[in-house]
């Protein structure tokens, strides 16, 4: 009762309002153990709300979003460890009531005593809902394997999902629903987003210097990202036993606006100092151009120049790369060298767009399959075990690294 009073009075103040529909979300982002950051979009102009609280206590909270399409609600007060549930609603037609709630869950970070992490990977689901000039569908099947990983992915339950960049082919906003949040929107209601910037994310012009507003119209504007000096181009964040770090490569793709990869770089000093500093944890570097690749594109020579070195400096696990639209695993390399405590690269490139064949073949390559893709990764205390499936649901491959 109390709650249908709440909602009457703030509606008496938001008329007189159009009926509303949700478009896009809701969806997660820059989930810590203490907060989060919900956002949706709506049709119309309307007054949202939100209430939220530990499963299965879903409504323990109510909140508003202010009348626009663009809604955001940043969480705070939320316990490490825990799911939480929620209920965004908006008005329904006759403007007295409120729309059947659209539902959700996530999870907050784990604290640092916790030793189990589980996530869900894809990288590449840019590849357009039909063809742009005539407007009819496309010829090959690339929305229909998307929508099948995507439907895969929902029945995951992984802690978070990571995506090695390019959501869209374009990097347009107005091509993100169709690519993006439409097909993964029973995905991105269980897991929060964290994403690696691919070139796409900078537009087709990324190497005008008239690109510089892109990012900020495109993506920055409906992402939030765990804070760093450059989010969202790099940053990192803990969660129990592991520390993931996100890293823009795109200065490699000839992205102008994009941060410098050069040795005293800022991003390149950030980087030394979040791996120098994560300890004993788990040490997962997640970016878009591939350090090393066999695939139709081939290893990025700015990348690996730049970054290879670091990464066995600094004894890091596990990088998670895109650039190619392949599936590919490399064995544990050190100075281009298999070793047991080396660096293993795998390759996640594409969910959507066709696949292409190994034109480069690398004696570092352990597994590599011209396929549609998603990995499943768990990590529990000093062991972590990946499963990469098809968008059939066909395991190609699977491998565990220890600490």
């Amino acid at each position: 009762m109390k709650k249908f009073y709440f909602l009457c009075t703030l509606m008496t103040f938001a008329l007189p309002v159009m009926a509303a529909h949700l478009v896009r979300g809701p969806y997660v982002e820059d989930p810590t153990q203490s907060t989060s950051i919900l956002r949706w979009q709506t049709d119309e102009p309307t007054v949202s709300w939100l209430e939220y609280g530990p499963i299965p206590r879903c409504n323990q909270i109510m909140t508003l979003s202010p009348q626009g399409t663009q809604h955001k609600v940043a969480l705070y007060g939320l316990v490490p460890n825990q799911d939480f549930c929620y209920h965004v609603y908006v008005h329904n037609a006759a403007q007295d009531g409120v729309q059947e709630p659209v539902k959700g869950i996530f999870r907050t970070l784990f604290s640092a005593e916790r030793k189990i992490v589980n996530f869900v990977a894809v990288g590449d689901t840019g590849a357009p809902a039909q063809n742009s000039e005539e407007g009819l569908p496309l010829a090959d099947d690339s929305a229909q394997a998307r929508s099948a990983i995507a439907h895969l992915l929902a029945a995951e339950r992984g802690d978070f999902l990571i995506h090695t960049g390019n959501l869209t082919h374009s990097g347009l906003d107005q091509d993100a629903d169709a690519e993006f949040f439409t097909p993964f929107a029973p995905v991105l209601r269980k897991m929060p987003l964290f994403v690696a910037l691919g070139p796409n994310e900078y537009g087709k012009d990324r190497n005008s210097r008239a690109s510089k507003q892109f990012l900020k119209d495109n993506f920055r504007a409906f992402h939030d990202m765990s804070w760093s000096n450059a989010t969202p181009k790099y940053y990192s964040f803990d969660t129990a036993n592991a520390r993931f770090i996100f890293l823009d490569t795109n200065a490699a793709d000839d992205a102008v606006w994009a941060p410098n990869l050069g040795e005293k770089s800022s991003q390149i000093t950030w980087l030394k100092s979040m791996l120098s500093s994560a300890g004993e944890k788990w040490k997962i570097v997640v970016m878009h151009a591939p350090a090393y690749s066999s695939g139709a594109n081939g290893s990025n020579a700015v990348v690996a120049d730049s970054l290879i070195k670091i990464f066995e400096d600094n004894q890091v696990n596990l990088v998670l790369q895109g650039g190619d639209a392949d599936y590919e695993r490399t064995f544990p390399l050190y100075q281009g060298e298999t070793k047991t405590k080396g660096v293993t690269y795998v390759t996640l490139g594409t969910a959507a767009v066709p696949p292409t064949k190994r034109d480069n073949p690398h004696p570092s390559t352990a597994r590599f399959v011209s396929a549609r893709h998603y990995a499943v990764v768990k990590i529990v205390d000093r062991k972590l075990s990946a499963k990469v499936y098809n968008d059939q649901g066909k395991q190609l491959d699977s491998f565990d690294l220890y600490l």
